[in-house]
């Protein structure tokens, strides 16, 4: 029997607009085998999945393939472990990336041994200033409420933010996109929206997207309040881990270690496709000019940072 030539990957390219620093642009991608591939801008070009909190990477060696007959080729691919998926199975390059996941068995078991006493007491503090947690709807009028949050400040955590300024009719179309996957969880103050958590299911565990509250109203531990109900409905979702971004050495960690979170650390791959790839591998220069930075300089630089909002 002669043994079976393989088969190449199907390639084609696509352009989708996607939500960068909160604006909408256009963006090339190619779909290799059902599964979309987008490229980062710069000197150092880098493929990954599209959708890689949503979705693995079914066929790495056919998503290299594919990669590597794209005009011009990436100089590297990176993709990873879906949590809670902590084990390394492939033989490429990795290092570990970062995240802070609370494990969520029971809304009991949260509250009574994952968080804070200080934790539950603003939970408390904030249903006693009146605040209703509650599973909302996309409509006008949770719409105009998230316009209201997203016009308060122009800066937020010592950073221009993103959303200031927008109207209407733009909040509602970029952040109408990804409702067949999202639960919104708004906190009302009577009839307002004072803040919301927008709670994406990726399958094995819930990820929050946006969430974010009035400052007005930062005395009656809205963040807090939205939590508690966020790992509520992942009970009833069923979603055995909620994710909360990375876990670094920031203002927003303590703020998650009070509420639960703790750090699960998945394996990053990174394969180099181009001669410059590989250079930079070797030079450490593929996360970036900010991960070469020494931690006795980032820490400074993000508490002068947070001096400024």
């Amino acid at each position: 029997m002669t043994e079976a030539m393989p088969v190449a990957p199907s390639l084609h390219a696509v352009t989708k607009e996607v939500l960068v620093d909160g604006k909408l642009l256009k963006k090339e991608s190619v779909v290799i085998n059902d599964q979309a591939f987008s490229f980062s801008r710069g000197a150092l070009r880098v493929a990954s999945l599209e959708e890689e909190w949503f979705e693995d990477v079914r066929d790495p060696e056919l998503a290299i393939d594919g990669l590597r007959r794209c005009t011009p080729a990436p100089d590297l691919f990176t993709f990873w472990q879906r949590i809670p998926d902590v084990q390394p199975h492939y033989s490429y390059h990795h290092e570990w990336e970062s995240l802070a996941v609370v494990p969520i068995t029971t809304y009991e078991e949260w509250w009574n041994k994952r968080v804070k006493g200080t934790t539950r007491n603003m939970v408390r503090k904030s249903q006693k200033a009146g605040v209703e947690l509650r599973e909302a709807e996309f409509d006008d009028a949770f719409v105009s409420g998230m316009v209201d949050i997203f016009n308060e400040t122009p800066v937020r955590q010592g950073r221009p933010f993103w959303h200031y300024g927008k109207n209407f009719e733009t909040v509602k179309r970029q952040f109408s996109r990804f409702l067949f996957r999202e639960t919104l969880i708004g906190a009302y103050l009577k009839d307002e929206l004072i803040g919301f958590v927008m709670l994406a299911d990726a399958g094995r565990f819930g990820i929050l997207g946006q969430f974010i509250s009035k400052l007005q109203h930062r005395d009656k531990a809205t963040n807090n309040a939205l939590i508690a109900k966020t790992v509520e409905v992942c009970v009833q979702r069923r979603l055995p881990y909620l994710s909360y971004t990375d876990w670094r050495d920031t203002s927003l960690v303590d703020f998650k270690r009070y509420n639960g979170f703790q750090e699960m650390r998945v394996p990053r791959y990174f394969v180099p496709l181009t001669a410059k790839g590989r250079i930079a591998l070797s030079l450490g220069l593929h996360r970036g000019w900010k991960a070469m930075l020494p931690a006795q300089v980032v820490a400074p630089l993000k508490k002068l940072r947070g001096s400024w909002e």
